[in-house]
């Protein structure tokens, strides 16, 4: 019987390893509530962050779907969709599979808004 390619082992690019798409490490759960707690980015990330075009985008949300949970920094923000750049390891997972390549590096980002930042604390229990 044929499955979908969702359904098996998800390899994440950024770490390199084999994972279930609906496992997540306890350590990893916990850097991301301290990155949404502290709202900051990882020091040791190396790579910017990513950024949705928004007058590109069709708003299909599989960048969203395809963020690595131990990340979480796609957003649905009503009627757009975000990239929170401080939980945004760069990692090209969503570049991947966004079909109108709307997604591009932000070396020059500004710390995320407020408003963005309580929605976030609300949904934090919820990886994207």
């Amino acid at each position: 019987m044929d499955r979908p390619l969702f359904w098996g082992p998800v390899v994440n690019p950024y770490w390199g390893s084999r994972m279930s798409r609906n496992t997540v490490s306890p350590a990893a759960v916990k850097a991301r509530s301290e990155r949404i707690e502290n709202q900051s980015r990882h020091d040791g990330w190396k790579k910017p962050p990513r950024r949705i075009e928004r007058s590109e985008c069709i708003t299909c949300d599989s960048c969203l779907r395809s963020c690595p949970p131990e990340f979480g920094a796609i957003f649905d923000n009503g009627l757009d969709v975000v990239i929170v750049p401080e939980l945004c390891s760069g990692c090209p997972a969503c570049v991947v599979v966004c079909p109108v390549d709307c997604i591009y590096v932000d070396e020059d980002w500004s710390p995320t808004g407020p408003d963005l930042w309580s929605y976030v604390e609300l949904t934090a229990g919820r990886p994207a």
